[in-house]
Parts: structure tokens; C-alpha cells; sequence
């Protein structure tokens, strides 16, 4: 645990050192700041705020300017306002006029302030001249102390030159004013916030402010109720509108007093500077002044974004990561919004929502370069892997091709030229060689065969002559599958890989999944194609792998075996009385040691060979098991154990009988009559019929499709039967043979022919005299078949089943006095599946019995072709 938080901890160092660096970068250029100003002015003109029920605003416009004469007005006009607006109800009168010099008319506008006790004079901060230090601009003497209040009327234009916030209070040292807005309101009795008290102490040339606050607009030009100046003093309006009501009182004429542009209505149609201040005692008296956050707040925002993306983003999968940093600048610009609308909150938000934006691209290149730094050097790893799989033949230089054909099919002779350069020739010469080879393709002619094949830009002829044998067909079979033709490409030639150095990158990891996906493909098919089952299991004894020999002698499906304990699998197929099964496999796993038992599944004979093993980097081991299907080898045994009892008895007691004989005529010689002699000749052919069966049985045995040629079937019983036929002459037996179609197979003719000849002879020795034996040789579907039936006695239904069982005899057999080894209806079967054919026998008792043999012909299609032309 504490490994893994370490490498986390250092992972995350890695992306926050960039992000934090990457922030300050962003800051220096100015770019979020202006984000922050942009989004500012979008929720701004998304949700101006409704004007303050309590305000009107009294504007010296163009029309009061056209019919009160040019500016500026005695002061007498301005006290009548003054006394008017009292006398309306006015609760606060702010003016947004500038009365810094002394003038005659100022003893009656003082008058009329003081008669309604709460007016508002603006203080103005600004330099005299460009090159003085800022100035404060007060009302004169008499005006100030006759004011309500004073409150300063400078607003703060952001960097793009808009107007969107000022500062409650400012001023020079400790003269610090409230804004004109903020003096309104408190004379008026609201609620205002509290001058921060940090700064008293500095130096009365400094300009100190404090508390800056946005100001949510009620619109754009004329959204506040504005009523003309001169239609104030001439009466044309209802002055009930002003009565409980803070007017204020400013210039709103085009060139006329201070202009400034804001979010809602821009550099093309300005605010006046009083209408601005308007919106700002709107907003402060509805308690929606937009609050911004401090700079440390901002910074600590900040650093939790880059804390969060930098311990995330590690842990995430690639296909999230995106995801999460747009959910997070997401959920960031939400907040936002809502602290805009619902709490009168601002968050100048651009740089943390930046951050999981910046975070992305460079988390996701992070993670570009660490996979090309892996793949790097796992593709050298691979580099140096010689791989496992098959080679193709047109890898091989074309003389070692050619060596290796000569060796393989037992060439007698060869030729390999390149171009008309002759490179290797045995028996073959120039005159040997086809006029017109087609590239790639094997032209056979007699007993030779010739390929023209390319590598690279060279051309070379190869031919080979192979010796006459009955698997020359085989191997020109073989030599078509061969594809020795490599045009385009010489022997060794590097790929061309992309310029691109991701390019070429993925380039090498797809040869080397193929490469890999090839050796799992052989490996694979190395394992299904084993004679042998082969299970793979865990260090728990957990199965992991099969091969299809478990799954189908077990008979079990794949996905069922695969996650099964082994033990369990034993003991369901084959339970143990002594020994468990559990303890065998615990002792290959703990002990190490290999184990070799038999097995007995459904009804066939198993060995299995448990053997543990480990992979280079696991300590733990698990268990190969191979097992080996050794029902045949068993039944060999039995087979041989019978051979054995079956020479020790049946061969031994003609012979024994033959010697005592022989014996006896020793001691009395005179006794030698023909009798004697017809008893000893008849010992000597049962030993010779014993004897010729097990060699004929032997035979069959060792018979391979090798030994195989096409031949007549016909012809194959017809001289069965010829055989058979003095045998059937002297019983009084008629073989009548009926079949006339000359239908081929490829087999072998010799032991075919026996194998008719041992039914034949079975049913002329269990025929009565004077009965009939029909032979039926017939075509069905892609078969021959043969069908041999008499009239005897037949067979009892409890010996069927047993019927061509070696070394077993019939009890009806016995009791006729027939007497053999049980070796000829055991020689036919193996005949049959040798040929891949079947047998199959019917029979009543005191009815006769009917064997038919079913056997593939050479070839169906061929056979149907020249019945066709034959009928036609």
C-alpha cells in the first residue's frame, strides 16, 4: 500500500509541477483574465437584474439642455429641483454634478439641501493634469457642509475598457469616501457593508480603495425610470412618481458628462456615468452587489483543481480520462453560474477551468510517451526472439529446396537452373526441360514433374524425377500444396515502415502481434493436434487448459472442463478405493514430483502422466497432464495373451498329438496301415490351417493404403468362388453367383479375395449337401456390396454379438465337428476395416445366415460418369 501511494504521489508530481508552471504561463499572458471578463458579460446579458422599485432618475438630457439654455445652469435652477423634489416626498436626492468652484446661486442651492436634509454631492478623484499626482475634487465649502453626504464617482474601467465594477470606498490616505451609491443608500437607511478598516495608516498621497464589487446592470440605456429635467421644473410631469423615492440627478446628453461603456451595452452605445451609478445603488439596495473572490481564495481554488487532476488522472483508464476533465471544467463553469444567479457570487473560474482542459492533452502525451518508451523496448525484446512457427518454404534457399525434395520423395533424379544458369542436375538435362513453365504452377509429364518459381528479381526452373511407385500420386498431391514462389520480395528485404516515428512504431507492434498471434496459433494447433490429451491446470489444481482429445473422451464440453479442480474430475470418471485421486495430484504440487497412473473412462484404457511445472517468474507451480489413450495397446496385450494361450493349446496339440503318433508307429512299425497315415495326414492340416489362418490374420493386420490399387470387384469374388467351388462340388453345394456390373475399388485384391474365400468356405461347411450358397455382388449409392447366404443351420442369437471376436468359436461349431482356430471371421473383419468398409450378418436358427460386405468405391464421381456414358 504504501509502495503504491508512493508511486502515485510521484506520478502525480509529474503532471502538477507542468500544470502549476503552465497556470502562472497563463496568468502572465493575460488569457484568463479576459475568459473571465467574456463569461462575466454572457451571464451579465443573460440575467440583467430587475431596477430597484424605490429610484428614479432626473436627466439633464438634450431636451433640457435645449429648453433651459447651455450648460452651466445658475444654481438657483438646481436649488428649485432641490425644492420641488422636497416638496414631491423625495426621500434622497444624489446628485451627479460637479459644484468644486464657488458661484453666485450658492446660497440658495445650499439652502434648498439643507431644507431637505438628504442630498448626496460627488467627490471626484483625478489628476489635474497629466503629470500630477491624483487630486481629490470636493463640492465647495458651503455645498459640502450643507450635503447629506459625499460619495466618490470613480468607476473602475477593466483592461478591455468596460465598465463593470468599482470600488465601495476610496480616496486619498485616510480620507477614504464611500461611492455615491453606497452614500445614497446609507443616507436613505439601508443596510450598506462595512468600510474595511486595514488601510487607516497609509500615506495621505496613495490612493486607497477597497472592496470592489461587480455591479449587475438593470439593462441596457433608459431601463431605470428617467423622467427630463425640465419637464421636472415646468411641471408637465406627476411629481407623485418622486415621493418615498431616491432620485438621482446627472447628465445623460450625448457629450455631455461622463460616458461609460458596459457589458450590456459596449463601445457603441456608452452609459451615462449617473445612470451607472443608478444600477449600482439598485443592485446595493437589493443586496445583489456581485461579490467577488479574494486572491487567495482564487489561488487556493486553483491549487485544489491541480491536486484533484493530478491524483486522478493516474488512476483513471484512457477512455475516461477525457470524460473527467471535461466533467470537472463542467462542473466548474455550473457552479459558477449558479453563484452568479442564486448567491451574487463571482468566481473569476477561466484558470482552474483551464487547467483540467491543459491537464488532457498533456496527461494523454505523458501517457504517448511512456507507451513508446514500453513499446520500444518490448519490440526490442521481440527483435530478439526467434519466434516460434512454421517456416514457408519460399524462405529456403532454392538449393536447400531442392535437397530436401531430393531426400523427402526419393528423387532418382533433378534439376535447378537460374535463369539459363544451370546451379545442380542429376538425370535430368537441358532437353528434360519444358519449353513453357507457368510461374508457380507444377506441370507433371510422365515420371517428372517441373516448377519455375521467382525470389526477388531471379527466375528459377526445378525438376525432378520421381521413381514409380504406387505413392507418385501422393507426391505430386504434395508438391502442388507447395507454394515456393516468393515474387517481389528478396530474401531478407526490410519492411517499409512509415516515415512517421509512431507510425513505424505501430507498424512494428502489429508484425509483432501477428508474430505472436502465429505462435499462439501453432502452439495451439500443436496441442489439438497431439495423439495424446493434455490438461493444464493452476497451482490450486484448477483446470486452465484442455486440448480436444479430454473434451471428447471425458465427454465434457470445453467450457464446462475449463475451471474445474481435477480431482473432482478423476473421481466423477473414475473413482478410487485406494489411493485418492486428491492425494496423487497434492503430491505432484507440494512435493514436485511426477506421477504416472492409469485411468479408466468410459470404458477405455487411460495413462496419465502428471508432471509439475512453474514459469520463470512465478514461484508457484501447476500440473501438465498428458494422457494417453492405451486401449489399443491393452487389447494388443490381450490379443497377445490369447496368440500365447492360443499356440500353447490349439497349435501344441495337433503337434503333441502328430509326435505321440509318430511315436507309437516307431515302437510297432508293423502296425503302419491307411489308417494311421490318414490320421497323421490330417493332425499335419489342421496344424498347417491353424498355422495359415494366424499368418493370414497377421497380414491383414500390417495392411496399409499403401498397399492399396484399384481392382474389380467382380472379378476379386469370381475367383473366390473358384477357389471354394471343388470344396462345394463334393458336398453336392451349388454356388450360384449373380452380378454382372464391373464395379472398381481400391483395396487390395490378394486379401480381399481371402477374405471372400473364408465366408465361402464357412458357408459350404455349414450348408447341407444338396443346398445352394448365393453370391450377390451389387452397386449401392457409393458402395459394393457383397452378399453371401445359405440354407444351414444358422446362428444362435446370443453368439452375434461375439461372431468376429478372434480365438472364439461358435458352440454349434464344436458340436458339427467343424473344428478351427476362430481366426477366419476375425480375418474378415480386419479386411473390411482396413478397407474402410462394413460387415454386417443376419441369420435364423435352422434358416441359413446372410453376410454382406459394404465396401467405398474407387471413385463415386468416376463410377457415375462411365455408367452414364455406358447407358448413353
Amino acid at each position: 500500500m504504501h509502495r503504491d501511494w508512493f508511486r502515485l504521489t510521484r506520478t502525480a508530481w509529474k503532471l502538477a509541477l507542468p500544470l502549476i508552471l503552465i497556470a502562472f504561463a497563463l496568468k502572465f499572458v493575460g488569457l484568463p483574465q479576459r475568459l473571465d471578463l467574456w463569461l462575466y458579460d454572457t451571464l451579465a446579458l443573460s440575467t440583467p437584474l430587475a431596477p430597484a422599485s424605490n429610484l428614479e432618475l432626473v436627466a439633464i438630457d438634450e431636451k433640457s439642455l435645449r429648453e433651459l439654455g447651455r450648460w452651466p445652469w445658475p444654481r438657483e435652477r438646481h436649488a428649485d429641483l432641490i425644492g420641488r423634489l422636497t416638496r414631491a416626498g423625495a426621500k434622497v436626492i444624489v446628485f451627479d454634478v460637479l459644484f468644486s468652484e464657488p458661484g453666485p446661486g450658492d446660497d440658495a442651492l445650499a439652502a434648498a439641501m439643507k431644507a431637505h436634509g438628504k442630498v448626496v454631492l460627488p467627490v471626484h478623484l483625478y489628476p489635474p493634469t497629466a503629470d500630477a499626482p491624483l487630486t481629490e475634487q470636493l463640492p465647495t465649502p458651503q455645498l459640502t457642509q450643507a450635503a447629506g453626504a459625499l460619495g466618490h464617482v470613480h468607476v473602475e474601467l477593466d483592461e478591455d475598457g468596460i465598465a463593470r465594477g468599482l470600488y465601495l470606498y476610496s480616496g486619498l490616505g485616510e480620507a477614504t469616501w464611500p461611492a455615491l451609491s453606497v452614500a445614497a443608500a446609507q443616507l436613505g437607511g439601508n443596510e450598506v457593508p462595512a468600510r474595511d478598516t486595514g488601510s487607516d495608516q497609509a500615506s495621505p498621497y496613495v490612493n486607497v480603495r477597497s472592496q470592489y464589487a461587480y455591479i449587475p446592470l438593470s439593462g441596457r440605456i433608459g431601463t431605470i425610470s428617467t423622467t427630463s429635467y425640465s419637464d421636472v421644473l415646468q411641471g408637465r410631469v406627476s411629481m407623485d412618481r418622486f415621493a418615498g423615492k431616491t432620485v438621482f440627478v446627472g447628465a445623460t446628453a450625448p457629450g455631455f458628462g461622463d460616458v461609460l461603456p458596459t457589458p450590456l451595452s459596449g463601445l457603441a452605445a456608452p452609459m451615462s456615468g449617473v445612470e451607472f451609478h443608478a444600477n449600482a445603488y439598485s443592485a446595493l439596495v437589493q443586496h445583489k452587489l456581485m461579490i467577488t473572490m479574494a486572491p487567495y481564495q482564487h489561488w487556493l481554488l486553483l491549487i485544489a483543481i491541480i491536486i484533484f487532476i493530478s491524483l486522478a488522472l493516474p488512476q483513471l483508464k484512457p477512455s475516461h480520462t477525457l470524460w473527467v476533465c471535461l466533467m470537472t471544467s463542467a462542473l466548474l463553469l455550473l457552479a459558477t453560474t449558479l453563484l452568479y444567479r442564486h448567491a451574487s457570487f463571482w468566481i473569476p473560474v477561466s484558470q482552474s477551468l483551464l487547467i483540467p482542459l491543459i491537464a488532457y492533452p498533456l496527461w494523454s502525451t505523458r501517457r504517448l510517451t511512456l507507451l513508446n518508451t514500453f513499446l520500444n523496448r518490448q519490440l526490442d525484446l521481440l527483435s530478439r526472439d526467434p519466434g516460434l512457427g512454421l517456416k514457408e518454404p519460399s524462405d529456403h534457399q532454392p538449393a536447400r529446396v531442392l535437397e530436401d525434395l531430393c531426400q523427402l520423395l526419393q528423387a532418382r533424379g533433378w534439376w535447378l537452373s537460374q535463369d539459363d544458369t544451370v546451379l545442380a542436375s542429376h538425370g535430368l538435362s537441358e532437353k528434360d526441360r519444358p519449353s513453357r513453365l507457368t510461374t508457380g504452377l507444377w506441370m507433371h509429364r510422365g515420371d517428372q514433374s517441373w516448377l519455375r518459381f521467382n525470389r526477388g528479381e531471379r527466375q528459377f526452373d526445378l525438376g525432378l524425377e520421381l521413381p514409380p511407385s504406387l505413392s507418385r500420386e501422393a507426391s505430386r498431391r504434395y508438391l502442388q500444396r507447395l507454394k515456393l514462389d516468393h515474387a517481389g520480395h528478396g530474401t531478407g528485404a526490410e519492411k517499409d515502415y512509415p516515415a512517421e516515428n509512431i507510425g513505424a512504431r505501430i507498424e512494428r507492434v502489429r508484425g509483432a502481434i501477428e508474430s505472436l498471434t502465429g505462435m499462439r496459433e501453432f502452439i495451439g494447433r500443436g496441442f489439438e493436434r497431439m495423439p495424446d490429451g493434455v490438461i493444464v491446470t493452476d497451482a490450486l489444481a484448477t483446470i486452465q487448459f484442455v486440448n480436444g482429445h479430454i473434451e471428447e473422451w471425458f465427454g465434457e464440453p470445453r467450457p464446462s472442463l475449463i475451471g474445474m479442480p481435477l480431482p473432482g474430475l478423476l473421481n466423477a470418471h473414475d473413482p478410487r478405493d485406494g489411493t485418492p485421486w486428491q492425494e496423487t495430484i497434492a503430491d505432484t504440487l507440494t512435493l514436485g514430483q511426477t506421477r504416472t497412473v492409469d485411468l479408466r473412462v468410459r470404458g477405455m484404457d487411460l495413462l496419465i502422466h502428471l508432471a509439475p511445472f512453474s514459469m520463470s517468474d512465478h514461484e508457484q507451480h501447476g500440473i501438465i497432464a498428458n494422457i494417453s489413450n492405451i486401449s489399443e495397446l491393452r487389447e494388443q496385450q490381450r490379443q497377445h495373451r490369447e496368440a500365447i494361450d492360443f499356440i500353447s493349446h490349439d497349435v501344441r496339440s495337433p503337434l503333441v498329438s502328430q509326435l505321440a503318433l509318430i511315436a507309437q508307429l516307431k515302437r510297432r512299425p508293423e502296425s503302419i496301415g491307411p489308417e494311421q497315415l490318414e490320421q497323421l495326414g490330417n493332425l499335419a492340416r489342421r496344424s498347417y490351417q491353424l498355422a495359415e489362418e494366424f499368418v493370414q490374420l497377421a497380414r491383414a493386420e500390417q495392411l496399409t493404403e499403401t498397399r492399396f490399387y484399384d481392382c474389380e470387384f467382380l472379378s476379386v469374388v469370381e475367383n473366390a468362388r473358384d477357389s471354394v467351388s471343388e470344396q462345394a462340388l463334393s458336398k453336392g453345394i451349388e454356388l450360384s453367383l449373380h452380378g454382372l456390373d464391373d464395379i472398381w475399388l481400391r483395396g487390395n485384391a490378394e486379401l480381399l479375395e481371402r477374405a471372400v474365400i473364408n465366408l465361402l468356405t464357412n458357408a459350404v461347411q455349414y450348408s447341407p449337401p444338396g443346398s445352394t450358397v448365393t453370391i450377390q455382388v451389387f452397386r449401392a449409392g457409393h458402395q459394393v456390396c457383397l452378399t453371401i447366404s445359405d440354407e444351414g443351420m444358422g446362428i444362435a442369437p446370443h453368439e452375434l454379438p461375439h461372431l468376429f471376436d478372434r480365438y472364439r468359436r461358435q458352440k454349434s461349431t464344436e458340436l458339427s465337428g467343424n473344428r478351427g482356430a476362430g481366426l477366419g471371421l476375425s480375418f474378415v473383419k480386419v479386411v473390411v476395416d482396413k478397407h474402410k468398409g462394413e460387415i454386417s450378418v443376419e441369420s435364423k436358427e435352422g434358416e441359413g445366415s446372410s453376410f454382406t460386405l459394404r465396401l467405398p468405391v474407387a471413385d463415386p464421381l468416376a463410377t457415375i460418369a462411365q455408367q452414364t456414358s455406358a447407358a448413353d
